[in-house]
């Protein structure tokens, strides 16, 4: 009986280890699947493949840490999803839709994807470092792999919304297209999610913020993917400010994240000293010339 015990529970650490590793294949297969639809001219659903491997590629980290199931083949799975997902597809989605009319336009998906595989490999390098302090983990450096294939395909959601206009052009394309790899390959720092926290008190408020979003990914879904793409872009450089405070104040590396947000808020809120009055008799000393006698008696 202990024996046959055993033997089950082997079973199912063996099923729970392969969850997280199963999410990232449908990670795989929807960021394929948008090369497919954006070849058949669906840009709309290309984009939403490209949104759900978005999601299947945030879930997959966060069972893997759950269920304590972290593997390296997992891990090296993971950044290949991602090469594909967010770096491949993204660039033949938009060569086919909106690059191909000039030869330069392949030469920009190209730098497009070229941009995400280093922007992957330094991300598995900086997690290997092992000398990193470790509040720089709340941070990404640059901006994520799915992030930036939303928001490189901006001009494609655009274009489903409002038909075509002047963000749809070939020149403004390739520079918003080369704009997100620069962001990829960048150093400027990012908020990572699994550092945000949500006070007990607004909880109230993010669950009628969920209601609202998940309304307006019934109705109006290409919408709200484009007010999520500015508020993410919004924040850039609020996480810039954050993190260059929070480097500066060694002694607050030990302090959870919501901690530091507080003495940020504490500091902010703080008035500032009164600067001291200077006499009048120390201005009239300033003069030039070296009179120090009297108002009065210069006059006179």
């Amino acid at each position: 009986m202990i024996a046959q015990a055993e033997r089950a529970e082997g079973r199912r650490r063996r099923s729970v280890r392969l969850l997280p590793s199963t999410v990232t294949i449908l990670a795989l297969c929807s960021g394929l699947s948008a090369v497919k639809f954006g070849l058949d001219g669906d840009l709309s659903t290309a984009l939403a493949m490209v949104g759900a491997a978005a999601v299947f590629d945030t879930l997959d980290g966060r069972l893997a840490r759950m269920l304590d199931a972290t593997t390296k083949i997992g891990a090296e799975l993971d950044s290949l999803s991602d090469a594909i997902s967010f770096g491949v597809a993204p660039a033949l989605v938009l060569y086919v839709a909106l690059l191909d009319e000039y030869s330069a336009g392949w030469i920009v998906a190209l730098l497009f994807a070229v941009s995400i595989v280093l922007r992957l490999a330094r991300f598995n390098t900086l997690m290997d470092d092992d000398t990193r302090p470790e509040w720089s983990r709340e941070y990404f450096v640059g901006v994520p792999a799915p992030a930036g294939a939303l928001i490189a395909l901006t001009p494609i959601a655009l274009l489903e919304q409002f038909g075509d206009g002047w963000w749809v052009g070939f020149y403004e394309v390739a520079a918003w297209t080369a704009f997100s790899a620069l962001l990829c390959v960048s150093t400027i720092p990012t908020l990572a999610m699994k550092s945000v926290r949500v006070a007990p008190q607004a909880a109230a408020a993010l669950l009628v913020l969920v209601a609202i979003a998940a309304a307006a990914l019934v109705t109006f879904p290409i919408v709200l993917l484009l007010v999520l793409i500015a508020l993410y872009l919004v924040h850039i450089p609020f996480a810039w400010r954050s993190q260059r405070w929070v480097a500066a104040r060694p002694e607050t590396w030990q302090d959870k994240p919501a901690e530091r947000r507080a003495q940020r808020r504490a500091n902010r809120r703080r008035p500032s000293l009164p600067r001291p009055a200077i006499s009048t008799a120390r201005l009239r000393l300033r003069r030039p010339g070296g009179n120090n006698r009297p108002h009065d008696q210069r006059r006179g």
